[in-house]
């Protein structure tokens, strides 16, 4: 059950694109998602075990290629792994991807570049991307990675760590009680409310061609983003130039 995704624009490697009628980037709803069944693990894992988990998810993913639109790449910290995964989960039919160990990879700069851009350069380009757990001061980077849309689990995640996601800080309210008394629920929709503007605001820069000037915005707002922009502009600039206008 392939869905349809239609690039429209470029904005360095990030891009507008069209899924069943929706613009991305986008918000993505598991009850709107049907997203094979997989043989999660944990980021730092043997090399074997990521073996396993990896033959485990293409073989699941295998089963259900008629009634899933979505699969997980798996592959722990091991790139050809991810790679491999990837390539096999394209030839059995998809081209939704959600990549796994999302909350990891924000805490590692350098392998999240390495992940993402090796991911990126490998696929079709009629393949789209989706990042789990991702904070919203790092949505205007993995967009400009070519991250296609983020999953809104992310928000119900925070909220559990009493955490307040904003486009610029992630508030732990144990630290900074913003607001005194908030439910857990209450706390999920303001971090999908939050979500939701951040997602508008990268539609607007990506519309004027200036997400890069909203990535280096936010690099400043935390060590993890900072690092991550720069090791991304020394280490992947041809893959940046590939699709950034020269004037």
């Amino acid at each position: 059950m392939i869905k349809k995704f239609e690039i429209k624009s470029h904005d360095g490697p990030g891009r507008i694109g069209k899924l069943d009628g929706n613009l991305t980037p986008k918000i993505f709803y598991k009850n709107q998602m049907k997203i094979a069944p997989n043989q999660g693990s944990s980021y730092n894992i043997d090399r074997e075990i990521a073996e396993f988990n990896v033959k485990e998810t293409l073989r699941l993913a295998k089963e259900h290629v008629n009634d899933a639109d979505i699969a997980v790449i798996q592959g722990s910290k091991y790139i050809d792994l991810r790679l491999e995964c990837l390539k096999q989960l394209e030839e059995i039919g998809y081209n939704g991807f959600i990549i796994a160990n999302g909350d990891a990879l924000l805490t590692n700069p350098r392998e999240l570049v390495e992940v993402v851009t090796s991911l990126k350069k490998e696929a079709k380009k009629s393949s789209y991307f989706i990042f789990s757990f991702a904070e919203l001061s790092f949505m205007p980077i993995l967009t400009y990675m070519g991250i296609d849309g983020f999953l809104a689990d992310s928000a119900n995640y925070y909220s559990h760590l009493n955490v307040l996601q904003t486009p610029t800080k992630a508030y732990d309210l144990n630290t900074y009680p913003i607001y005194d008394e908030i439910t857990q629920k209450e706390l999920e929709e303001k971090n999908i409310e939050n979500m939701e503007f951040t997602i508008k605001e990268i539609h607007a820069h990506m519309k004027n061609n200036s997400l890069r000037n909203l990535v280096e915005e936010r690099s400043g707002t935390t060590p993890q983003n900072i690092s991550t922009l720069k090791i991304l502009d020394k280490t992947q600039m041809d893959y940046l130039l590939e699709y950034t206008k020269l004037f």
